[in-house]
Parts: C-alpha cells; sequence; structure tokens
C-alpha cells in the first residue's frame, strides 16, 4: 500500500500545523510540520491540506443500512401534518409519476402519526391510490399505514383500519424491505459512498436481516466502502454461533490487522416506540387508557436474560433496545442478571436512579440525539411532566457512562453532524433549544462519535481520518453561549464541510 502524507494539517482544537503519515493502513507519525522526522519526504503521495482540520473517522452506532440505501430513493412522507396531508402527498406522486411495475407497492416512508387530528386509515389512501399498492412506514419503523391493495400486498387484507403496529407489522416488513441482492447491493454502495462523504468511516448494522449471509456476499464481491460491524438477531443467532464467530471477529476472507467488516453484537427489541405510543413506560400515556397504556413490552424478561447470557457466553456483546423508562430498567436488570456486556440502544426516557445503573454496570448508552428533535413535541404530549429526563446526554456523561452517538438510519438520515448537532444544541429548524440543561458540549459529543479514538490521533491506530474545512472545536460550546448563538451552532454543525475521508488510508471521499 502507497505510503500517504497530509501536510499542513491542522488536529481538532489545535492551532500548529501538523503533518499526519499514513502507512500500510494506519498512521505512522503525526508531527509538527517542518519537524522533520524522516518522514517529510516519503515514497508515497503528498497532499497539503492547507490549514484543514483532521479528525478520527466518525462512526454511526446504530443504523439499519439496508433499509436506509432504499429510503434515500422513497417518497418522503415525513413532514405531513395530518393523515389527509399524507394522502396527498401520496395522490401528488401518482399524479406526477407512473406507479411502481409489477405490482410493487408505492413505499413512502417517515410519518408520525400519533398526534395528528386525523386517523390514517386504508379508505384514506384508497382515494388517492385506486387498486395501486400503497405502504407507507412510519418514522419510527415501528408502523406502517396500507392502503386495501397494500394491505393484500402484505397478505393482510382484510384489517379493520389499515395501521399496523408493532408485532403485526414486524413479520410483514420484509416483504418491503426486501428487494433483489444485486439491487440491495448496489443500493448499500451508494448509500455508503454518501455516507464517506459525511466523514463516515464505520457503522454498526442492525438490519432486520440475515446479515452474516448479506455482508460475506458483499465480501466475496468485492466490499471496499466503510467499516461494517455487522448485527445479529435471536431468529439468526444459531448460524452465528455455528461459525464460531465472537465480537469483532472478521467475516468472509479478509486480509490485515483491521478488517472492513466484522461480527457486532446480538439485537434484542424489548419495547416500542414514542411514536407508536408502545415504548413500555412506567406511567401511562396522557390521554390512553386500556391495557396498553403504559405502552408494549415485546420480550419478556425471563426470555431476554438466558438469551443475553447464552449470546455473552459465546463472546458476543448485547444491543438492547430499551425506549420507555421501564424498558430500559428491565434492560439493566437483565444486564445485571445475565453478566452480559454491551448496550442499550435509545435509552430515550430514563429514571435518574437508572442513569447510575448504566454507569455501574458498564453499559454503553447508545443514542441518537436527532430523535429528540423529531420527538420533541409529541413527548411533550404524550409524556407530560417527564420530558426532562428524556434523552438525559448531560447526566449520562456527567455519570461517566459511555455514550455512542447514531441516527437509526432511517429513522434520522445517516449523518454524524446532524446527530452532533443535535447533542450540542437541542435545537433544529431555529427553534429555542429543548431541555438546554441536557446538552453537552462539542468535544464530548465529537468524542461520543469517533468509535473510541482519541481526538489528537493514535499513531499505530486505523487511518481511517475525516478531513474538515472547519474545526468544530473551536466555536466552543454552545452551553456556554446564548441561545440564538446555539441556533446558529446548531446550523453550522450539520453542514459541517467535509473534504475529505479515509479509511485504511484510502480514499473513499475526496473534494480536495
Amino acid at each position: 500500500m502507497t505510503a500517504l502524507l497530509l501536510t499542513n494539517a491542522r488536529l481538532a482544537g489545535g492551532a500548529e500545523p501538523v503533518d499526519v503519515l499514513l502507512d500500510g493502513g494506519r498512521i505512522a507519525a503525526a508531527t509538527p510540520t517542518g519537524a522533520g522526522g524522516g518522514h517529510a519526504v516519503v515514497a508515497g503521495d503528498v497532499v497539503d491540506l492547507d490549514g484543514r482540520t483532521v479528525v478520527p473517522g466518525l462512526w454511526d452506532a446504530h443504523t439499519h443500512l439496508t433499509q436506509w440505501a432504499l429510503v434515500r430513493h422513497r417518497l418522503d412522507v415525513s413532514w405531513a401534518t395530518s393523515a389527509a396531508h399524507a394522502a396527498d402527498l401520496v395522490r401528488d406522486r401518482l399524479d406526477h409519476a407512473a406507479p411502481p411495475a409489477g405490482g410493487q407497492p408505492l413505499v413512502g416512508y417517515g410519518f408520525r402519526w400519533a398526534t395528528w387530528p386525523d386517523e390514517p386509515t386504508a379508505a384514506l389512501l384508497d382515494a388517492v391510490a385506486g387498486d395501486v399498492p400503497v405502504v407507507l412506514l412510519s418514522g419510527d419503523l415501528h408502523s406502517a399505514w396500507a392502503s386495501t391493495a397494500g394491505l393484500r400486498f402484505l397478505g393482510l387484507d382484510p384489517h379493520p383500519t389499515g395501521l399496523l403496529r408493532e408485532e403485526e407489522w414486524m413479520p410483514a416488513s420484509p416483504r418491503i424491505v426486501t428487494v433483489d441482492d444485486d439491487v440491495a447491493d448496489a443500493l448499500v454502495a451508494d448509500a455508503a459512498r454518501a455516507a464517506a462523504g459525511r466523514g463516515v468511516v464505520g457503522v454498526v448494522d442492525f438490519e432486520v436481516a440475515d446479515n452474516l449471509t448479506a455482508w460475506r456476499r458483499r465480501l466475496a464481491a468485492g466490499w471496499d466502502g466503510l467499516r461494517v460491524r455487522a448485527g445479529v438477531w435471536e431468529q439468526h443467532l444459531d448460524a452465528v454461533l455455528d461459525a464460531g464467530l465472537r465480537d469483532g471477529d472478521r467475516l468472509g476472507d479478509q486480509a490485515g490487522d483491521h478488517p472492513l467488516v466484522t461480527q457486532g453484537p446480538l439485537k434484542v427489541i424489548s419495547d416500542g416506540s414514542l411514536n407508536t405510543l408502545t415504548a413500555y413506560c412506567f406511567d401511562p400515556y396522557a390521554g390512553v387508557g386500556g391495557p396498553d397504556a403504559h405502552g408494549v413490552l415485546n420480550v419478556a424478561t425471563d426470555h431476554l436474560v438466558p438469551l443475553m447470557a447464552g449470546a455473552h457466553d459465546a463472546g458476543l456483546r448485547c444491543a438492547i433496545h430499551a425506549i420507555g423508562d421501564r424498558a430500559n430498567a428491565l434492560a439493566l436488570d437483565a444486564f445485571e442478571a445475565s453478566g452480559a456486556r454491551g448496550s442499550v440502544e435509545h435509552a430515550q426516557l430514563l429514571r435518574p436512579a437508572d442513569v447510575a445503573r448504566f454507569a455501574a454496570l458498564g453499559v454503553t448508552a447508545s443514542v441518537q440525539p436527532e430523535h429528540a428533535m423529531d420527538d420533541r413535541d409529541v413527548a411533550e404530549e404524550l409524556w407530560p411532566g417527564r420530558t426532562a429526563r428524556a434523552f438525559p446526554l448531560a447526566e449520562l456523561r456527567a455519570a461517566g457512562v459511555r455514550l455512542a452517538l447514531g441516527s437509526d438510519a432511517p429513522v434520522a438520515p445517516l449523518d454524524p453532524w446532524v446527530a452532533i448537532a443535535s447533542a450540542v444544541t437541542r435545537s433544529r429548524d431555529g427553534r429555542e433549544p429543548w431541555h438546554p440543561e441536557q446538552r453537552i458540549d462539542v468535544r464530548a459529543a465529537l468524542e461520543a462519535s469517533v468509535d473510541g479514538r482519541p481526538l489528537r490521533l493514535a499513531v499505530g491506530g486505523p487511518a481511517d481520518l475525516a478531513i474538515l474545512d472547519a474545526d468544530p472545536l473551536a466555536a466552543g460550546a454552545p452551553s456556554d453561549a446564548g441561545e440564538h448563538d446555539a441556533v446558529e451552532h446548531a446550523a453550522a454543525l450539520r453542514t459541517m464541510p467535509v473534504s475529505g475521508t479515509l479509511v485504511a488510508g484510502r480514499w473513499t471521499h475526496r473534494a480536495l
């Protein structure tokens, strides 16, 4: 592999220029520019960064990569303010574009119905789509809304409303998220290139699929994109165990010390979501009665604990989805009882006592700060009096809990700068910060986005880098500034210009 010298660079928060030498897929040296050291002239490429900032490459700790790749080409109904509005968006698409061929459905994504003034029904979609199958995916992926023809496509006709929640939707979802392997792989490669354009070098992929088979196939076809930790679901766990794979083991035939695709954690969804009114909570949802007023527990503790213990004994980490405060408490109980290591995914609503338990148990809080911006209004309506402890990033950080930022793409865009901006400012679209006491500073957010790598760069570590046109640490922390400054800084972080990305010293994005 040819050596590469990045000269006249700056490290995050640093004032003096440095030269960064990459060789053999590693960071070979990082020294002051002009200091010599035997690498001022190398047998390879030299790129003058002209004062640009070099940081460790960014990771997204929670994605559904194939679904994100598909969503990038689907109808966006995320901005619909009512069921009627969403139906109008479907009508407009069908008025201006031919319906999908071969009886395939028109698929949209992103609707959030919990606070709509009207009900999403199959009849409403039928009125605008006729016999064209329509299936709309909710923004949190825990529900879907289908026309009558869409319900027939899913094998769920008749249905009383057309709104499919949790366990009636999840078994049907593969009909929508599954495409031919060659199509899926091409879309995933395209999505990876787009992610590299935002400085991303790696993702944790929790696609609801046989990820072992999918990523071995992509590797055999010459995958050379970003790094991937491929999660495994319970229904595919036996194949991973039979292969003897432990956390971090390489998948497929990959050379080198830093393989691109490795085995990731066991993923379990223990409860639902806020927007579907199924996140499992100690207190009932406002205005909701009946047996599910507190949400839904998808996996009972007496099943979760032995499942996690078995995965732990086999050398796998565990990633447990928990959004409601009661689900989070039970997930922490399960970590304690099973001895497993790993993360709680989302950790959206927490009791103060459970913040301390995260730290005591060494459980990572894998959080998606942009969800706070998506959910702030519905949280105030459905969780009144509780939102001060929703997305409590500052409390988690102060307690010594390891944070890992992600997107849950396609629930939020696969763009770490979006997550960083929301974590730092709790602001979007020019609105005042939401519970600004739970903001963290830029350094903390960036540290939670680089997979544990030191911001000053670690000599000997993998040459996974992002090159930025601005220093994200230079502007300071909005929590120390006025609210107007926080709003402005949110916009600056969201649009952070990335001029280059390298994985193992290889350019995956270059705009220099």
